[in-house]
């Protein structure tokens, strides 16, 4: 058997007055951590949730997520974590295409979620979590988490799941428009989540790691939460990034671990107060979710006496694929080596293995960290699973020394502080404005955010919108990091013959 619960587990029988989680002023102990997970399985239970059902997760990096997720899987519930920037629409599809049959959610975003779970009907159970601990109230029509496991009895023992049983669904987009759910296994997770914490950033007792990354993603989850409760580290969580609130803790708490993606590495190196805070407990630093760009990385390292790793990974590898490591000279502007018991190859578009140096490639692996396959999609899986490889679209070279280089994506994906972007997908939005003709989708580079998302329109004969309102519209209809900022109004838009818009052609332009 093996099960995700037993890294909270045996950390809590370990220590179980080692302090787990620090959120502002609060600290909870193992022990308490790991009692408040046993109830809420048995919360679970007591709601006639049975073990193999799916429970999601909308909930940003508070205590409540570490709870509902390591409860869920003493319940033997794989989990499906959310963005908490996704609209009810969103909800609504992620809670249906999973079988989720309870959400828990944060306060905050209770009126988005009933909103969507109010469309699904095998969506039985709302679990409202709130800020204040002592708070035992819910909306009509919801349950309090709080009230939830005080009145319910623990669940004990942890259930005998097997290793290629699923324990988390993770949501990916595509580029047929529609997220899918790519099923990591407690195999996948648990390994992945032992290299990280045994082998890539050394954490164990000692180590004070940073949650700033949301949880609900695999580069948190994984390198962050699981490392953590594997190595029986202290995590100290921030629920949204802001860069003089992220340097108060980083120098309170004394962390030793900071991982992020490129977009806060910038904002905390040209910070104008930066040189007022100790970060002289860091240890380590990891970059992840887009590419860093080297100036920046160079400019952090000199700052603060550090030494940013970069690796890569996507949420079908649970998610670590490769990095740099410790043991070896760091190539910046790399994705490292392959981590152990984890192979990579480049093909080209036939499919046949590229084994020339410097030569251009789709990354494919195999290993312990690759999913099982996309949840209900036996098409798409067989479609990325080709040759028995795992086809990542991400085109690569590798030098001499066997080092990785991501030169260019052969999806169109748009990656925005961190942050995934299909353009499938929102296009499909704009295609349903009533003004809209055509429509299409490309990735500009940001300062700040890495890329951004520009929108190119035509309007049908008549019609017509101003920026402001297509804003206002996509707003109401995607997640905050998925609509466009920038719109750019043509009479038509450039055309091959087939009548396919040309990306190419936007792009130069």
């Amino acid at each position: 058997m093996l099960n995700l619960a037993t890294l909270l587990r045996d950390s809590a029988q370990r220590s179980p007055q080692k302090t787990a989680l620090i959120i502002n002023d609060r600290e909870i102990p193992y022990g308490m951590l790991h009692a408040y997970a046993q109830r809420f399985a048995g919360g679970l239970k007591k709601l006639g949730v049975h073990p193999g059902q799916h429970v999601a997760l909308l909930l940003p990096n508070v205590p409540h997520f570490t709870i509902a997720y390591f409860g869920a899987h003493y319940g033997a519930n794989p989990v499906v974590p959310l963005n908490v920037l996704l609209t009810p629409d969103e909800i609504a599809y992620h809670l249906e295409d999973s079988d989720s049959v309870a959400l828990v959610v944060w306060e905050g975003f209770y009126e988005a979620a009933r909103a969507g779970a109010a469309r699904v009907p095998t969506c039985k159970h709302v679990i409202v979590a709130k800020a204040d601990p002592m708070d035992p109230t819910a909306p009509e029509g919801a349950i309090s988490m709080t009230a939830l496991i005080g009145t319910s009895d623990p669940v004990t023992e942890v259930p005998t799941t097997m290793p290629d049983d699923t324990a988390v669904i993770l949501y990916t987009s595509g580029t047929t428009g529609r997220p899918k759910g790519a099923e990591l296994t407690h195999f996948n997770l648990f390994y992945n989540a032992e290299y990280a914490a045994t082998k890539l950033l050394a954490i164990d007792s000692s180590a004070v790691t940073f949650a700033v990354l949301p949880l609900f993603h695999s580069f948190g989850q994984t390198c962050i939460q699981n490392a953590s409760m594997l190595g029986g580290a202290t995590m100290v969580l921030m629920p949204r990034f802001e860069p003089t609130a992220a340097f108060e803790l980083l120098s309170k708490h004394k962390v030793s671990l900071f991982a992020g993606v490129p977009t806060m590495y910038f904002a905390l190196l040209n910070h104008p107060e930066a040189g007022k805070f100790d970060l002289s407990s860091l240890k380590y630093c990891v970059s992840g979710g887009s590419a860093m760009p080297v100036e920046v990385m160079r400019a952090f390292d000199a700052k603060y006496g550090v030494n940013i790793l970069e690796g890569y990974g996507l949420s079908g590898t649970s998610p670590v694929a490769s990095f740099n490591v410790l043991d070896r000279q760091k190539k910046p502007g790399s994705i490292g080596l392959p981590i152990k018991g984890v192979e990579f190859k480049l093909v080209d578009d036939q499919d046949r293995a590229v084994d020339k140096t410097g030569e251009p490639g789709e990354i494919c692996i195999k290993g312990h960290n690759v999913m099982k396959g996309y949840y209900k999609r036996p098409e798409a899986t067989a479609e990325a699973f080709k040759g028995g490889w795992f086809h990542t679209g991400d085109i690569a070279t590798r030098d001499d020394d066997g080092y990785y280089f991501i030169v260019d994506r052969k999806k169109d994906m748009i990656i925005r502080g961190g942050f995934n972007v299909y353009p499938r997908e929102v296009e499909e939005c704009l295609y349903a404005h009533p003004a809209i003709a055509e429509a299409a989708v490309i990735g500009v580079p940001n300062e700040s955010h890495g890329e951004e998302v520009k929108a190119i329109v035509a309007f049908k004969p008549g019609h017509t919108a101003t920026p402001e309102e297509l804003t206002a519209y996509c707003k109401e209809h995607l997640a905050a990091y998925k609509y466009p900022r920038m719109f750019e109004i043509r009479d038509a838009l450039p055309k091959g013959p087939t009548g396919k818009i040309l990306k190419r052609e936007l792009r130069s332009t």
